[in-house]
């Protein structure tokens, strides 16, 4: 008898505690909802505003790891992150076409539209016969250059306090934190680049312009600014005249791009072959290893040092 009322007790409980539960439970789901929503379509652009937003803001990365940025197509799940967001941070200067069909329901900011953009030369960004071609091309790897990425840090902590005012003060802590990291950066390429033997890098394609300009080497390539350029025999016999012309030691394909033909040209010429990397998005092995903006130019540094015979 005594167990039957105890029993009872604890139905009679619960009945009054679940709406209770409930109640809880929609109140975390509202405020789940109730963060501002943001797209990003770089690896660049997450890490500056996942760096700044901590967890305040929902970040969702429009193009997932692995997948090479220039031949991005979107899928049906790419349109909806993009529409149900209150805003869309994109590189511009020509880095997204596959943006260019859509129409944005809520904000969206091309960083590229509010930094000073690189003209490449002839020779930066045309391959085999230079004749043919007449026009400059805006280099839209815009994240090589610090001055245009502290840039950017300050329009996305903008955006981020227009969005979610009561964070201020948080977002302009972990921008002035990430502009420390970003001068510490830059002082590490001076110093590792100001003493070099050699001044010439040789890569398959030209995703490095804003570094060279900003650091002091030159950047010869096989293909030009496309990675999807075709290569002629041209190129070729060009890029090998610049390997023995510059004492080039070793050759580098970007980690996104195909290593076949740098390879086949390093065999020819007996050189070392590596990769850099384009950072305009990561790999699942990046993913994997956590790695940051620091991170992967800091590796860079190290292979262009390298390859400059830096001391």
């Amino acid at each position: 008898m005594e167990i039957k009322r105890i029993n009872r007790a604890i139905v009679i409980i619960s009945i009054f505690l679940i709406p209770f539960v409930f109640l809880a439970c929609s109140k975390e789901k509202a405020i789940e909802k109730s963060k501002p929503r943001v797209a990003l379509s770089t690896f660049v652009l997450y890490d500056i505003a996942s760096h700044i937003a901590e967890d305040k803001i929902e970040l969702i990365r429009i193009i997932p790891a692995g997948v090479e940025i220039h031949s991005f197509e979107p899928t049906p799940q790419t349109i909806a992150n993009i529409e149900t967001s209150d805003l869309v941070l994109y590189n511009g200067a020509g880095l997204e076409p596959w943006l260019d069909s859509f129409t944005f329901k809520n904000k969206a900011v091309g960083v590229g539209d509010y930094i000073r953009l690189k003209n490449l030369t002839q020779e930066e960004h045309s391959h085999d016969d230079h004749s043919n071609c007449s026009h400059s091309t805006l280099d839209s790897h815009i994240w090589f250059d610090i001055d245009n990425m502290k840039q950017i840090t300050q329009i996305i902590t903008y955006e981020f306090i227009s969005l979610d005012p009561s964070n201020k003060m948080l977002y302009l802590d972990n921008r002035d934190k990430y502009i420390e990291m970003l001068d510490r950066l830059d002082r590490s390429y001076k110093n590792a680049l100001q003493s070099c033997s050699l001044d010439t890098i040789i890569t398959n394609h030209n995703a490095f312009s804003y570094l060279s300009s900003k650091y002091g080497f030159n950047i010869k390539t096989l293909s030009g600014l496309s990675p999807e350029a075709e290569v002629s025999p041209k190129d070729v016999i060009r890029t090998m005249k610049d390997i023995q012309t510059n004492n080039v030691a070793v050759v580098f394909f970007e980690d996104f791009g195909s290593d076949k033909a740098m390879k086949s040209l390093a065999e020819q010429v007996n050189v070392k072959v590596d990769s850099l990397h384009p950072l305009g998005n990561i790999t699942k092995d990046d993913v994997e290893k956590n790695y940051t903006y620091e991170d992967i130019m800091l590796k860079n540094l190290e292979k262009i040092s390298g390859a400059l015979h830096c001391q």
